[in-house]
């Protein structure tokens, strides 16, 4: 008599297995994985839309790292940018405190499993990182690593930079699946990236083009300030002086002078805010300076000496270089004017965040009675900013001494 199959329920023996329990097991594992894939479907979709909503480049970098922990439940991760030599340029990284980073020091050159991937840029999943070929080991202070992913991220036709995952969670390997959804990540993060420098072009472009617009602007009113109100107040100016010697009363003589110098003051003032209309931001502080004295010197008749002193050009905020070049302006104009100087020595430098600016001339000094409309308006300047001004005998000429907080 053959012996049955399967010992009754309750022997300790396992229930048997009909064919229909395998399918509904095989079809319960089919929906697992359905279910599993569309989750990281989901998820890739949302890392896509995520990193397509930024145009800040570093930004979107950062999101995309963050993006492929999650996608692959990776420890580490970071992302390479690629520099004209092969090497690396920038390298974003998450999974690491802020001390480790600290303590790690300089980041990766590109040497190792990452410069593999750099000259070889195709996918890479390694089970164990030191047992590849190209590995050169961690710097002290390296968190411990083993399984890795590599992908690169192409803009267009050129490898732009490469994606780095290490250590995926619970000890597993990284599967083909991984790769592949790291891949169409990889895929999409170069058309973001492509977007990003695009629109960092089209807004540099855009910022330009508006910055010509203003200096066109500047220049025509410029011209007309110069053209038609400076000419006018100097023909004004001319004018009264032409009839001070009609007037026999001292008093009036003194007033038609006083509304010379008025006049004077005037035009000075027009030509330090024509010179602002023309100041170049973008230009060093201290090169806006030698060009200064490079237009001045036909005023003066010599070439202004100028000395420099501390981080005179990283410093100084764009309003305080404006205003500065204006006083300068102004002094050295009215140096040109009235001072009668063969010399005149300049000084700029930044010192405890102060900015400390001398102007030295050897002229023939204030007199006691001269109009003080130049100095109170050097003065105003300095106080807008904060800062004071005043002046001194050199003995021979004059030493004008700006302070200014930055």
């Amino acid at each position: 008599m053959a012996e049955p199959m399967f010992e009754p329920p309750g022997h300790g023996a396992l229930e048997p297995r009909t064919p229909i329990d395998l399918l509904l097991s095989e079809l319960a594992s089919r929906v697992d994985e359905i279910v599993m894939d569309r989750e990281r479907l989901r998820a890739l979709l949302d890392a896509v839309i995520s990193i397509s909503s930024d145009l800040e480049l570093a930004a979107i970098l950062d999101r995309i790292v963050a993006a492929a922990l999650t996608l692959v439940d990776a420890r580490y991760g970071a992302m390479g940018v690629l520099d004209d030599a092969g090497g690396l340029a920038d390298f974003r990284t998450q999974g690491l405190s802020l001390e480790e980073i600290t303590a790690l020091g300089d980041p990766p050159a590109g040497r190792g499993i990452l410069g593999h991937i750099i000259d070889h840029p195709q996918p890479l999943r390694l089970i164990d990182l030191s047992s590849h070929p190209a590995s050169v080991g961690f710097p002290p202070g390296h968190p411990p690593m083993r399984t890795f992913l590599g992908v690169p991220v192409t803009v267009g036709d050129k490898a732009w930079g490469n994606l780095y995952l290490t250590d995926k969670r619970g000890g597993e390997l990284f599967t083909e699946d991984d790769e592949a959804i790291i891949k169409a990540l990889a895929a999409a993060a170069g058309v973001a990236i492509d977007n990003a420098r695009l629109y960092s072009e089209l807004a540099a472009s855009q910022a330009e083009r508006e910055r010509l617009v203003v200096f066109r602007d500047r220049d025509r009113i410029g011209r007309d300030l110069h053209d038609l109100v400076i000419q006018r107040l100097f023909a004004t100016g001319l004018q009264l002086q032409s009839i001070v010697h009609l007037v026999d009363a001292s008093e009036a003589a003194a007033r038609i002078n006083s509304a010379v110098d008025e006049i004077d003051g005037a035009i000075g003032d027009l030509r330090a805010a024509i010179f602002s209309l023309h100041t170049d931001t973008d230009q060093d502080l201290s090169a806006a300076v030698r060009s200064l004295l490079g237009l001045v010197r036909h005023q003066l008749g010599f070439m202004p000496e100028v000395a420099f002193s501390g981080p005179v050009d990283g410093a100084v905020s764009e309003s305080v270089h404006i205003e500065v070049l204006a006083m300068l302006r102004e002094a050295l104009s009215n140096a040109a004017r009235h001072a009668q100087a063969e010399r005149v020595d300049i000084s700029v430098a930044v010192e405890d965040e102060t900015l400390a600016i001398t102007v030295t001339d050897d002229g023939c000094g204030i007199p006691a009675d001269a109009p003080r409309r130049g100095l109170n308006n050097l003065a105003s300047r300095a106080e807008a900013l904060g800062g004071t001004f005043g002046f001194e005998d050199a003995e021979p000429g004059t030493r004008l001494r700006w302070t200014i907080p930055l």
